[in-house]
Order: structure tokens, then C-alpha cells, then sequence
């Protein structure tokens, strides 16, 4: 596994996320040495979303209001259906996400988290996956969407479902290992 000990990663989500689609990827970036830092537009905790019900609640590291992407080495995007609808209504959660983009940082977006990316009107010749509903608005965005466990577009790194996660966040690692792709 790549030693991820000097990267700093941002996970940026709100009110219902997708809870293995967050804690998996924070888990495995811990484990490879990532200091992980959860971002919300909200402060406190924010509550997942765990397949039917609420889940957990988790503890927001940093404010959206507070956060540079100038600070993280990459940006981690996790799905539910709540999380992504609210975060691409909010400028500046769009702003943080096309920083990333704009700067070659890897991106990992899974599930429903490429909505967000949508927004940014930076996908254009992109390749991603995303759940499958989502196919229509990526293709409509300028993405060349494909039904992939894992594809991987020089650093954006994207995954269908939370079946994907062992190959998502081992992909995730890769790319933040090797650092902002030109």
C-alpha cells in the first residue's frame, strides 16, 4: 500500500451521506497515513445515511466557510442521495470542487457524489461511473460515462456503488500517492 504519511485529504459531504461511503474511504486513507479531515457547509456533526434509515453521526473537522483547497492534497467525494443534491446547490461547495479539478489534485467521487462534479462544467471528455441513474446527467455534462467497478481519468477517480469500495479506495490511494496529474 502507498504511504500517504505527508498527504492532507479533504472529504467534503453534508446531511446524508452514504455512511460506508464515507467512513470506508476516511478508514483506508487513515490506514495508509493520510491526515483526512471531514468539510461541511454545516459545523458540529452531520448525520449519514446508512441504506434505509439514519445512520451516525460524524464530526465536521472544518466548516466549507473555512477550508482552502490550497490546504488538501486531494478531495474525497462520498455519495447517498441527500448529500450531493444539497452540496451542488451550494456555490461554494462547487467552487472548492472545481479547485481540485482546476489544479490536477486527484478527485475520488463515488455513488451519487459525481452530481456535485456536474456542476462544475468541468467534465467535458471526462471518463467516470457513477451510479447508474446518474449516467444521463454525466453524459448531458460532457462525460463519457462507463459501467465500471473503478475508472480512474488522470486522477478523477470514480465508482458505481458501495459493492465498488475495496477497488475505489485502493485506486483513490494510488492516485493521491502520486500526486497532481498534469
Amino acid at each position: 500500500m502507498a504511504d500517504l504519511s505527508n498527504k492532507k485529504v479533504a472529504i467534503l459531504t453534508e446531511e446524508g451521506f452514504e455512511q460506508v461511503e464515507l467512513t470506508s474511504p476516511k478508514e483506508a486513507l487513515e490506514a495508509a497515513g493520510a491526515t483526512v479531515h471531514i468539510i461541511s457547509p454545516k459545523s458540529g456533526k452531520i448525520k449519514a445515511w446508512n441504506h434505509t434509515d439514519w445512520g451516525i453521526e460524524v464530526d465536521v473537522d472544518k466548516e466549507l466557510s473555512n477550508a482552502s483547497p490550497d490546504d488538501y492534497d486531494a478531495l474525497v467525494l462520498p455519495g447517498g442521495v441527500l448529500n450531493p443534491d444539497k452540496l451542488r446547490q451550494n456555490k461554494e461547495a462547487v467552487a472548492f470542487a472545481k479547485a481540485f479539478l482546476d489544479a490536477g489534485k486527484p478527485l475520488a467521487a463515488i455513488c451519487h457524489g459525481p452530481q456535485l462534479l456536474i456542476e462544475t462544467g468541468e467534465l467535458k471528455g471526462r471518463r467516470m461511473t457513477s451510479y447508474p441513474s446518474l449516467q444521463t446527467d454525466l453524459k448531458n455534462a460532457g462525460a463519457d460515462w462507463v459501467d465500471e467497478k473503478v475508472v480512474t481519468d488522470n486522477g478523477l477517480v470514480t465508482s458505481r456503488t458501495p459493492d465498488d469500495l475495496d477497488a475505489f479506495n485502493a485506486k483513490a490511494i494510488e492516485e493521491i500517492a502520486e500526486g497532481v496529474h498534469a
